[in-house]
């Protein structure tokens, strides 16, 4: 085991810096645990790694490491936790103000791992969150693999239940279909995955691209989208003005949090376009806020379940 404790200038949120990285409650890759501590596991360049961060204070936090990955997470520590989200001249807007404050300690974080971020954005695409969560969290514990170290002792299941790290490129692409099916993926998702996974060396380089460049390298991908590509930006890239446009409820929120009416996302974007280049980082505060929130129209949607198509 490797510990690290590292001591940020300013105030850092552990939870909310982190918290995007995860995908749903039930995620085998990351965990929250009772005690304040979240743990979260990666794969890297030179191994897998399980990682807890424990919360030490407003501006430090204590990180222990398990794994062949342990170092090399832990000299990327500072870039994860967002040592470089560059808050300058950004104002937030009135109607966040007091969630920016409370988010005192939120960052923008950057995992810079490209296909982790990318496979359950392309899960998550045109479909109900809950679906798209079910799906990963199916396909990492059946295709991932057991994470290093010890596992949280009230994750469901207990320590023998242990966290997951997630499929290697090759374990994506080898993926037969019908556990695709049995996943609740649709063939199209599930090829987009696949092209992805099929090219994941010339896609992790983008970490270290330009972002617009970066952005436009996924989206050469057949499937990837500007909602994907965006998604990715904003966790492995740290990219606090990527908007996820596209989304099917984003824009109404927006709009009636900074308008007090529903809009698309060309409205959307009129509104948001005063806070660049902290687009995003206006969205995770709305996301903080739940006095905004538009209201219902109608119904909900019916939850499409694949694996009975």
């Amino acid at each position: 085991m490797l510990t690290v404790r590292h001591t940020s200038p300013r105030r850092l949120d552990v939870g909310l810096t982190l918290g995007p990285l995860g995908h749903g409650p039930a995620d085998p890759t990351f965990h929250r645990s009772a005690d304040g501590s979240l743990w979260r596991t990666s794969l890297l360049r030179t191994g897998s790694v399980t990682q807890r961060f424990v919360p030490a204070g407003p501006h430090e936090v204590v990180v222990h490491l398990w794994g062949d990955g342990a170092r090399e997470a832990a000299e990327a520590l500072p870039v994860l936790l967002g040592e470089d989200d560059d808050v300058t001249g950004f104002v937030a807007p009135p109607q966040v103000r007091e969630a920016h404050r409370r988010a005192a300690g939120m960052r923008i974080a950057r995992s810079g791992r490209v296909l982790e971020a990318l496979v359950p954005a392309v899960l998550e695409q045109r479909v109900q969150t809950v679906t798209a969560h079910r799906a990963w969290r199916w396909l990492v514990t059946r295709y991932g693999t057991p994470a290093p170290g010890p596992a949280p002792s009230d994750r469901p299941g207990g320590p023998g239940g242990g966290l997951r790290v997630v499929p290697d490129a090759r374990a994506w692409a080898r993926i037969p279909v019908w556990d695709w099916h049995r996943a609740g993926v649709d063939p199209g998702r599930a090829r987009t995955v696949v092209r992805c996974a099929l090219v994941a060396p010339r896609l992790e380089e983008a970490g270290v691209m330009p972002r617009a460049e970066a952005r436009a390298r996924l989206e050469k991908v057949q499937g990837v989208g500007v909602w994907t590509s965006a998604e990715v930006a904003q966790r492995a890239f740290g990219d606090a003005d990527a908007v996820s446009v596209g989304d099917f409820h984003l824009p109404a929120a927006v709009g009636w949090a900074l308008a007090g009416e529903r809009t698309d996302d060309a409205g959307m974007l009129r509104l948001l376009a005063p806070y660049a280049p902290h687009r995003y980082r206006v969205v995770r505060l709305l996301s903080l806020d739940g006095r905004h929130r538009a209201p219902r129209r109608g119904p909900k949607l019916p939850i499409a379940d694949y694996r009975t198509f």
